[in-house]
């Protein structure tokens, strides 16, 4: 009886960590992210966001041997009979990227972080950056903001006001209320095997059984910290939006050039002055010849000379 006692407790605490681990019928699949159209702009894709833990993993633990407790002998209490989406309502993360035309970027900015400071936001980073136009460096900058969700439309508003133009306005929101569900359901489940564990600890036999069962609870204590830690951070996305605020200069445009009419007599002044630049080349070039040429030439021509001249005697 005691060799079957032995067996028997660390099969059951297997048994216990595969039913936590499956995922209860009553607990609806987790459907996939819906995106909603906040605004009539809202077409951008949400920025990316940090990777969420694994929460749902099942612990490393060996297959049961042919004698195990089967799992229908344990009872536990799903997520879904305790929690449900509409219990939890709507969790929504919103996004949106804004670009505005400003007239002033240092007094925009400004007036933006008033607009901020008005709905209790925060500043999360910034950016300033400086470009060259016709000559003239025009001052940019990007504010990426955190506001309550439930001033996301307020501050999209404020922040509109202080524009020349809104060059381009996109929002977007990723449901989570279903994976939030989903996640209570699995904390749940984890909670209730890590009890039952728990209590198998006062009915080991030996030593060799106190640590197998402390090692199963120490794995399904990771796994309950990683789903509670997922379900903070989609809490805490849901309950600030993030919008991105691109400030830019108004540029005044480049002036034109104006197109010249059609003038004789400016044309006739042009042609006298070309044709006195023409006169003044040949003469130049005429006075090269005479003060180059002609010292080079003349050694030469008298050589030739004296040479005809001897031929011409012997003649």
């Amino acid at each position: 009886m005691k060799a079957l006692a032995r067996i028997s407790l660390p099969l059951l605490v297997l048994a216990l960590l595969i039913v936590a681990c499956v995922p209860s019928a009553a607990t609806a699949p987790q459907a996939p992210a819906e995106t909603y159209d906040l605004l009539p702009a809202a077409t951008a894709a949400l920025p990316p966001m940090a990777a969420a833990p694994e929460s749902a993993k099942a612990a490393d633990v060996n297959s049961a041997p042919a004698g195990a407790l089967p799992a229908d002998s344990v009872t536990v209490q799903t997520g879904a009979e305790a929690l449900t989406g509409a219990q939890i309502g709507r969790m929504v993360i919103k996004n949106a990227e804004v670009r505005l035309l400003v007239k002033d970027t240092d007094t925009a900015v400004d007036r933006a972080l008033q607009a901020i400071g008005d709905v209790d936001g925060y500043v999360v980073s910034s950016r300033v950056w400086y470009q060259m136009t016709d000559g003239v460096n025009y001052k940019y900058a990007t504010l990426t903001i955190g506001v309550p969700a439930s001033q996301f439309e307020n501050a999209l508003r404020r922040l509109r006001a202080i524009a020349l133009k809104v060059l381009d306005e996109n929002a977007s929101g990723q449901d989570v209320s279903s994976e939030f569900v989903d996640l209570q359901s699995q904390l749940t489940n984890l909670q209730a095997t890590r009890d039952r564990i728990r209590s198998f600890l006062a009915d080991a036999k030996t030593v060799d059984e106190s640590l197998r069962i402390n090692q199963e609870l120490s794995n399904i204590e990771a796994q309950i910290e990683q789903v509670q830690g997922r379900m903070k951070f989609l809490s805490n996305r849901s309950a600030f939006s993030t919008i991105t605020l691109t400030l830019e200069p108004d540029i005044p445009p480049a002036t034109p050039t104006p197109t010249e009419t059609w003038n004789p007599g400016k044309a006739f002044n042009t042609a006298s002055q070309s044709i006195v630049i023409i006169y003044q080349k040949i003469i130049e070039l005429l006075i090269w010849i005479l003060v180059v040429l002609l010292p080079l030439l003349i050694p030469p021509a008298l050589i030739v000379w004296l040479i005809y001249k001897l031929v011409t005697r012997k003649k």
